[in-house]
């Protein structure tokens, strides 16, 4: 088996089995990021719910900037069916964190805070100076890497631990391609992909 490591930048973590038998993380994000496995499934909600939860969040992180006295622009929208967050703005890399760590804290405060408003569990992806953009271009440079190792010498190929947003990305690739599937193994923190040929 090859080991294959992630360039450095970039946890929620829902999981379910693709129609080929592989298991994805459905999560962060819109990319990626949904709910934790401990957290129910929320019901279908309405695009003025979504927003409703866009306009908590903003709310929520404006506070947040407020607090740090940061600079930011914030931009709510709905994006494939959830709602999202977006922090514009120079010198935000401290909110980013190492590989994306404490951007994926703010997440879960910040569906937390909508949470507590509404009752209803959400799906929120904050995106801080676009990193989660850049992140899952990296993501798809890596899985196609992956991807064509697989194909050239028939073995499987062990991806570096990633979150449940970069591992979502991953699986995205993958799935849509021939002749390979994608699962993960393991636990958090260490929880990564496996990349195999297809049966």
């Amino acid at each position: 088996m090859t080991d294959t490591s992630l360039p450095s930048t970039d946890s929620s973590t829902d999981e379910e089995v693709a129609p080929t038998g592989a298991v994805v993380d459905t999560d962060d994000d819109t990319d990626g990021d949904a709910a934790d496995e401990d957290t129910p499934t929320p019901a279908v909600a309405s695009d003025s719910d979504l927003f409703q939860q866009s306009e908590i969040a903003a709310d929520y992180v404006e506070g947040l900037l407020d607090i740090l006295d940061y600079d930011g622009d914030i931009d709510e929208l709905v994006t494939a069916g959830r709602p999202m967050v977006e922090v514009v703005g120079g010198q935000l890399g401290a909110l980013v964190g190492q590989r994306g760590a404490t951007l994926e804290a703010l997440q879960e405060l910040t569906r937390l805070a909508i949470f507590r408003q509404t009752g209803t569990p959400s799906r929120l992806l904050l995106d801080v100076g676009g990193y989660r953009a850049n992140r899952r271009k990296e993501l798809v440079a890596v899985a196609k890497n992956a991807v064509e190792k697989v194909k050239e010498y028939g073995e499987p190929v062990r991806l570096e631990p990633m979150s449940a947003f970069e591992r979502k990305c991953v699986h995205d690739v993958v799935n849509a391609l021939d002749g390979v599937l994608s699962e993960s193994e393991g636990v958090e923190p260490t929880r990564r992909i496996v990349v195999r040929p297809a049966d």
